[in-house]
């Protein structure tokens, strides 16, 4: 199936996590040729070159500024993808993500879509989402979710659920650790509807672990021919990984 039209995926990320940007761009690339994302990568001082599918966007440093910076031109209702560095691809079904993206994107009751069904979303699901099962036309099964749980994967989102999240969460956010609690403090509306697949149709890893490289990226990033800062390659010997198929 054709992928749905150019899609702005927001990257949070820094100069200090390149490395990271690079490898999760050249993971999408690699796993999925077609994608339809140009990824917008906030910098401070280490920018780049443009090209169809990278723009270098001067931002501030703190988190929070650089996710509303990255937004600011954006309207609304449109469709972007949430892209944070810390997450990578590792295994995604492309045609079936390719589907249900397009058919979100034409649902006007969907605010939010998820294709990677894990951790809380799939071992606590009476915490984190609704009961009713609700089908897309060609009989894919979707779940509400509750508050903001699985807001850190990799996802469709309109600009407004981001944005709405970030103008509410403090002005110094001291990591990106940090804001998986500070999420909590700001209530989701009820207007803002958030859907997850209930079959998973992706594998993502985590890059990092308390500011240390993951053993599996590591040696993602190694096999991508991606070159480590220094103080970057001493992996915590830790396989990180959400999702499976």
């Amino acid at each position: 199936m054709s992928s749905p039209d150019k899609i702005k995926a927001i990257v949070l990320t820094c100069d200090r996590y390149r490395a990271t940007t690079e490898h999760v761009i050249f993971q999408y690339g690699r796993l999925w040729p077609e994608h339809p994302f140009v990824f917008h990568v906030p910098y401070q001082e280490l920018g780049g070159v443009d090209t169809e599918r990278v723009r270098y966007l001067t931002s501030p440093s703190d988190i929070k500024g650089t996710v509303l910076h990255l937004l600011a031109d954006i309207d609304d209702e449109e469709w972007i993808y949430w892209c944070v560095d810390d997450k990578y691809p590792i295994q995604l079904v492309t045609d079936k993500i390719a589907s249900l993206i397009s058919h979100a994107m034409r649902s006007p009751e969907v605010d939010g879509f998820l294709f990677c069904r894990c951790r809380a979303t799939l071992t606590n699901p009476k915490l984190t989402l609704y009961p009713r099962k609700v089908k897309n036309p060609f009989g894919d099964v979707y779940f509400e979710r509750r508050a903001w749980f699985q807001i850190w994967i990799h996802q469709l989102l309109r600009a407004k659920v981001l944005r709405y999240l970030f103008t509410h969460l403090p002005d110094r956010i001291p990591s990106a650790k940090v804001m998986d609690e500070l999420k909590d403090d700001v209530p989701k509306l009820p207007e803002h509807r958030l859907f997850v697949t209930e079959e998973n149709f992706a594998v993502f890893g985590e890059s990092t672990r308390r500011g240390v490289i993951t053993q599996n990226c590591y040696e993602s990033m190694m096999a991508a021919g991606i070159e480590l800062p220094e103080w970057f390659r001493h992996p915590n010997g830790e396989h990180v990984t959400l999702g499976e198929l």
